[in-house]
């Protein structure tokens, strides 16, 4: 295939735009709660359940983004997009016209499920749709289109919720997502997963709820810490999750075993750590530096915009080696994190000048690390259970940053508890991000190489580099 292929040319179009609307509409809608959570809260009475708006959808999203990449590899691709979009289209409904707390919880389940059914099914289109030579283009187009809503979303949506109501901005998502199932769904009926037939998918729904179970009593637990009932909570829900871990992970992830299980642990690792870093950061610069929420979000976005423009570059450097760099640069784009993440590890020295220097450093690990760890998984794939790879990826970008955030969260409340200050609970929080993140550096070592080869009807095949 020529370098000078474009996901936007006529073949691919219609799809390119229709998964990058879908991407924008996901990501802007979860940034989006952020900013009007304590609103909903508000106005609905449930000060007291305004934490379940956010751990309903993950503990959801963990559900809908792990059975539906079974069903794709059974029974294609069609179906359970539209499924999806159909029950996220219910959840936005169900928001925008809630009475109550439940309702919006409810809702928020609802938009779970099928986020992460959305996201699995974009993911394996990519897989099946788009040339080796093409994905890490796409993948730096969908991580774009997730990007952008992090810079405008948290500030749209809060005038919107002052100007008319938080309601709005749910109604305000629905002709993306209508727009973006008119471009993609006719490409999706085309598309047929090789994945095996005989898969259990009932087990595989069964491990799903059974880990969401695992993960709701962990971050039930870590939110009561140091009480006994936290403790408790905590080892409890760890002991749920371990089992179902290692049965819907690729075997060897959690030891960061050659091949497929080391790309999702480095992609899981360092996508858990720069977010627990936004997050906490964000956290730092109000609360102890006394910086304004706005100046807050536009040091942020400043990680946003570097990964933008070189989630755009390593799809030309792609392009320019064939692939072949792709090892190298998820490897830098991790030293590259490990750098961002440490320049602002110690709250005492951190100033706004710090604070954009590491997160424009991040922002360029992410642009170049997490677009091509997705390429890198699917050519590990092929056509065969890009359905179950799709899943894990989503997975990786979901499930572990909830959990590390909710790790981060008790480590501030048991750093105060014992007497330490703000600042010093965030130092220890940032600190665990770092090693997160070493360790994603060491996972990412033992990721193979693949070696494109050319077959005879004259398609790339891979495997693997000895």
């Amino acid at each position: 295939m020529s370098n000078h292929q474009s996901i936007f040319s006529p073949r691919y179009f219609a799809l390119s735009i229709g998964i990058i609307l879908s991407v924008m509409a996901v990501g802007f809608e979860g940034l989006a709660v952020t900013t009007i959570a304590p609103s909903i809260a508000g106005d609905l009475n449930g000060i007291h359940l305004f934490g379940w708006i956010f751990s309903t959808y993950l503990l959801a999203q963990i559900i809908g983004t792990l059975v539906v990449g079974r069903i794709i590899d059974r029974k294609g691709l069609a179906a359970p997009f539209t499924y999806a979009l159909i029950l996220f289209i219910m959840g936005l409904v169900v928001a925008a016209t809630a009475s109550d707390m439940v309702v919006m919880i409810l809702a928020r389940a609802m938009q779970g499920l099928g986020a992460g059914a959305m996201m699995t099914c974009v993911y394996t289109a990519i897989s099946l749709s788009y040339p080796d030579e093409l994905r890490a283009k796409i993948l730096g187009a969908f991580g774009t289109a997730y990007v952008l809503p992090s810079m405008l979303g948290p500030y749209v949506a809060g005038v919107i919720a002052e100007q008319w109501s938080w309601r709005f901005v749910f109604w305000g998502i629905l002709p993306i997502l209508i727009v973006s199932a008119l471009l993609s769904l006719p490409a999706f009926r085309k598309l047929k997963a090789q994945g095996s037939q005989e898969g259990n998918g009932a087990a595989a729904t069964w491990m799903a709820i059974f880990l969401t179970l695992g993960t709701g009593i962990f971050l039930f637990g870590l939110g009561k810490l140091p009480n006994m009932t936290g403790i408790i909570s905590s080892i409890v829900g760890l002991a749920i999750m371990a089992y179902p871990l290692r049965k819907l992970l690729p075997q060897g992830t959690l030891v960061f075993r050659r091949g497929m299980p080391a790309i999702m642990a480095t992609r899981g690792l360092f996508f858990a750590a720069y977010v627990s870093t936004q997050n906490f950061l964000v956290l730092a610069l109000i609360d102890v530096k006394d910086i304004s929420p706005a100046q807050a979000g536009l040091i942020v976005a400043s990680a946003a915009l570097s990964w933008c423009i070189f989630a755009y570059l390593q799809g030309r450097w792609d392009s320019a080696d064939q692939g072949r760099g792709r090892n190298r640069r998820i490897m830098l784009g991790v030293l590259l994190l490990t750098a961002g993440i440490a320049i602002v590890f110690w709250i005492p020295t951190v100033t706004v000048a710090f604070a954009v220097i590491g997160q424009i450093i991040a922002g360029i690990g992410m642009g170049l690390s997490h677009p091509t760890s997705g390429a890198v998984a699917f050519a590990h794939t092929g056509e065969e259970g890009a359905g179950e790879t799709s899943a894990n990826l989503q997975f990786a970008d979901s499930f572990t940053p909830g959990v590390v955030i909710g790790i981060g969260g008790a480590i501030l409340v048991v750093s105060q508890a014992a007497g330490l200050t703000m600042q010093s609970g965030l130092v220890v929080t940032m600190g665990f991000n770092i090693v997160l993140i070493v360790m994603s550096l060491f996972a990412s070592t033992r990721i193979k190489s693949e070696r494109r080869t050319i077959s005879k009807n004259g398609n790339y095949k891979n495997s693997h580099a000895k």
